[in-house]
C-alpha cells in the first residue's frame, strides 16, 4: 500500500509539473503571437534607458506625411493595411515590412528621407495581427510570408511590372520577406534587404526564453509545437528562413548589428551561409537590435545604393 501511495504521489507531481509547463508555454507563446497579450519581456533596455526614443520624432513625421492608405484582402480573407508613398518619377519600388510588435512608421521613419531622395516609391505594410491590419495572431513569418505575394499583386496591378521591386524588412519583417523568397515571386522582384532577421520561430523563441526571460527552454520546448499548432495552426518548426534560403534565387543584402542581444548576429550569418542566391552581408559594430541604420547611416545608404545599382 505504501509503495502504491508513493507511485500515485509521483504520478500526481508529474502531472502537475506537466500541466504547469504546458500553461507556461501557452502564456509565453501568447505573449509572442497574440496581439492583445501582455508582454513578458523588454528588448534591449537596461536601467530604464530606451535607445529607441530617437525613432519617435522621425516616426511621427512619416506617419503624418501625406500618403495613400490602402487595404487588400489576403489569400485567407484577412484584411491587410498598407501605406503607399508614390515617387513622382520612380526608379524602383520598395515593399517594407516592420518588426514584431512594432509599427511601419517607427521602424522606417528614420530611413524614409533617404528612400524619398532616391526616387523610391514605397509600400509600408502593416503585418497581420498588428496595427490596422486584421488577424488576431502574429506568425513570426510562418503566416506573414504568404501575404507578400498578395501585396506584390497589388503593386503590379497599380504600377505594372516594369519597375524593379525590392523587399525590405526589419527583425520579424526581415524574416517575413526572407521566408517569402521561398515562394513563387514575380520576376520584377530584384532583391531583398533583410535587417536583423532570425532563422526560425522555434530558434528565436528558444533564444528569448533563455536570454531575455531566463526560463530553461526544456521546461517549455516540449510543448511549443502542440501549443503553436493549436493557436496558429502550424508548427514552429514547419518552416524556417534557412529553408527558404536554400530555395531562394533572389539576391539578398543581409544586415545585422554586432551588439544585437535580441536576435543574435549568428542567425543572420546562418541565413547568409544557407542562401543560394547572390548575397552580401553587412555587420554593424556597436548596433543593437534594429539600430544598424541609425548607427551607420552613411555606410548603410551607400550599401543600398550599390545593391540597387547592381540589380535594378
Amino acid at each position: 500500500m505504501a509503495e502504491n501511495r508513493k507511485i500515485l504521489a509521483a504520478v500526481g507531481v508529474g502531472t502537475a509539473l506537466t500541466a504547469a509547463a504546458y500553461a507556461l508555454t501557452d502564456r509565453i507563446l501568447r505573449s509572442a503571437v497574440d496581439r492583445d497579450a501582455q508582454l513578458m519581456t523588454e528588448v534591449n533596455r537596461k536601467d530604464g534607458e530606451n535607445p529607441y526614443a530617437r525613432f519617435d520624432e522621425p516616426g511621427e513625421r512619416l506617419r503624418n506625411t501625406p500618403h495613400e492608405t490602402v487595404e487588400i484582402t489576403a489569400h485567407d480573407g484577412v484584411k491587410l493595411t498598407g501605406h503607399w508613398f508614390e515617387a513622382e518619377n520612380p526608379r524602383r519600388i520598395i515593399l517594407a515590412a516592420h518588426g514584431w510588435r512594432a509599427s511601419w512608421y517607427r521602424d522606417f521613419g528614420y530611413s524614409y528621407p533617404f528612400l524619398k531622395s532616391e526616387s523610391c516609391s514605397i509600400l509600408y505594410i502593416e503585418q497581420r495581427g498588428q496595427g490596422a491590419s486584421g488577424g488576431r495572431y502574429m506568425g513570426f513569418g510562418l503566416l506573414e510570408r504568404f501575404d507578400i505575394p498578395d501585396w506584390l499583386n497589388w503593386i503590379t496591378e497599380r504600377c505594372g511590372s516594369e519597375l524593379p521591386v525590392y523587399l525590405a524588412g526589419i527583425s520579424m519583417g526581415a524574416t517575413t520577406v526572407l521566408m517569402a523568397s521561398g515562394l513563387d515571386l514575380p520576376s520584377c522582384v530584384r532583391g531583398i534587404i533583410a535587417d536583423c532577421g532570425f532563422t526560425s520561430p522555434a530558434a528565436i523563441w528558444r533564444h528569448v526564453a533563455r536570454k531575455e526571460m531566463h526560463i530553461p527552454y526544456l521546461m517549455t520546448g516540449l510543448f511549443s509545437g502542440p501549443v503553436c499548432r493549436r493557436i496558429l495552426g502550424v508548427s514552429p518548426s514547419s518552416y524556417s528562413t534557412v529553408d527558404a534560403m536554400k530555395k531562394n534565387r533572389v539576391p539578398v543584402l543581409f544586415v545585422h548589428g554586432q551588439d544585437d542581444s535580441f536576435v543574435p548576429v549568428s542567425m543572420t550569418r546562418e541565413n547568409y551561409d544557407a542562401c543560394k542566391a547572390p548575397k552580401e552581408i553587412m555587420i554593424v559594430p556597436g548596433a543593437i537590435h534594429g539600430m544598424s541604420y541609425a548607427v551607420a547611416k552613411e555606410r548603410y545608404e551607400e550599401k543600398e545604393k550599390q545593391f540597387w545599382k547592381k540589380y535594378d
